[in-house]
């Protein structure tokens, strides 16, 4: 449950709304980890089931009733449970993949064609997170979390040496379609 673990983390950093969340979530762990509005408050009704978050209902007078989560003791246990437990390398899941997998119908042009044009949108990714160079923290956290600050630039680092590996890999097998057999 990933979502769910990612949700304790950032209410152990401050209790928020659902909205605040998906907010957070945007600004810190975007670059390699992306929900919805509505996995986020299912999973945050999940989390209440079972007695990892809290949640208070504050009153508003010109604006719908605000419901921030915080978490509980027993969630930070689990998140403690989960943080040390090693998570198996999910399984590469890439329907680009199948449709190189499957081309050899198709002309060489046409599969160079697949390729750059992935390779165009990589660019675009690694160019976007050079030009982050540093993981957007939001401003209201609180004081103290240089490691944490640490931890969040080795997640952008993975992710920029991530896509520019596919980059490396997209060019020579580009080289490589352009020179299949006929």
């Amino acid at each position: 449950m990933p979502l769910a673990h990612a949700i304790l983390a950032s209410l152990e950093l401050q209790p928020m709304t659902g909205y605040d969340l998906k907010k957070f979530f945007d600004m810190s762990v975007g670059h390699f980890w992306t929900t919805t509005q509505s996995h986020i408050y299912k999973a945050l009704n999940e989390l209440e089931n079972e007695g990892w978050v809290a949640k208070e209902v504050i009153t508003q007078d010109d604006k719908p009733n605000r419901k921030e989560y915080s978490i509980t003791a027993a969630g930070r246990a689990e998140l403690r449970r989960w943080l040390t437990s090693p998570v198996p390398p999910a399984p590469v899941r890439e329907a680009w993949l199948i449709q190189l997998f499957f081309s050899h119908t198709s002309t060489n042009k046409e599969i160079a064609a697949l390729i750059e044009e992935r390779g165009m949108n990589m660019r675009e990714i690694v160019d976007a997170y050079k030009a982050q160079t540093k993981v957007a923290i939001p401003q209201d956290l609180p004081p103290g979390l240089e490691r944490a600050r640490a931890l969040w630039q080795i997640t952008l680092d993975y992710g920029l040496a991530f896509y520019q590996f596919e980059l490396k890999w997209n060019k020579e097998m580009l080289e490589r379609v352009k020179n299949l057999p006929r």
